[in-house]
């Protein structure tokens, strides 16, 4: 699946599990798992929790997306 067909919402991290797996917070409540994209990994951006993300969130399994894009405070 390409970045061009996930939906892009903001969210906010609350919880960081094992293994790289964020949970986020989405504007309508409903918590979901979401990882770093590869160029987040490329140029070692951390995300913690508290942070203002933008998720995108895939249409076919609408509990799991990746982190897009971290918000400056």
């Amino acid at each position: 699946m390409a970045k061009d067909d996930l939906v892009t919402t903001d969210g906010k991290v609350v919880d960081l599990s094992g293994g790289g797996v964020y949970s986020v917070t989405l504007p309508n409540g409903v918590l979901i798992k979401a990882r770093l994209c590869g160029k987040m990994k490329k140029f070692n951006i951390k995300v913690v929790v508290g942070d203002r993300v933008n998720v995108g969130v895939s249409p076919y399994d609408p509990t799991h997306g990746l982190i897009l894009h971290r918000h400056k405070v």
